[in-house]
């Protein structure tokens, strides 16, 4: 145990010059402040891809990553029909998911931006099967506002 007992001791010599150290870019680079998106920055889209086959030759079509993950269906009920008059579309969604992502998800899906978005957060209902009881997830709904004259074929696999 008498190896923390010793003491060494080492000879530091100082050059007579002082010695300047460079100041590295890596950290000066690091301490830049991040920029604010605007809400146009926000509601673009990342990705635009341009056809050049098929039926649909030279349209622009936007693509967002993600959009399949956020929105998961399309709700087919008979209130969600009926709201179909006044040009509004019901679709099942990411429960993490906020209305720019909503947003983005439906133009790179359908391609047609959406003048609003309301979200409802739904919790689950509770499950009984013989002697076990459980609970269902929680889940988000958004209810999608189109402009006047576009429309959106979701009743085409029903």
């Amino acid at each position: 145990m008498g190896l923390f007992s010793r003491k060494k001791t080492i000879e530091i010599k100082s050059p007579a010059k002082p010695v300047k150290t460079p100041v590295k870019k890596e950290k000066a680079a690091k301490q830049v402040e991040p920029t604010k998106q605007t809400m146009k920055e926000l509601y673009s889209a990342p990705e635009i891809a341009v056809v050049k086959s098929g039926k649909k030759e030279g349209k622009k079509i936007v693509k967002y990553r993600q959009a399949y993950k956020i929105v998961i269906k399309p709700l087919v009920t008979e209130k969600v029909s009926n709201l179909g008059a006044q040009n509004k579309y019901v679709f099942q969604v990411a429960a993490r998911a906020n209305k720019i992502d909503i947003t983005k998800a439906i133009n790179g899906i359908y391609g047609v931006k959406p003048i609003k978005v309301n979200i409802i957060n739904l919790s689950g209902k509770k499950a009984g099967y013989g002697r076990i009881t459980g609970r269902r997830k929680d889940w988000k709904k958004a209810i999608v506002t189109l402009p006047a004259g576009q429309t959106i074929k979701v009743y085409e696999g029903v």
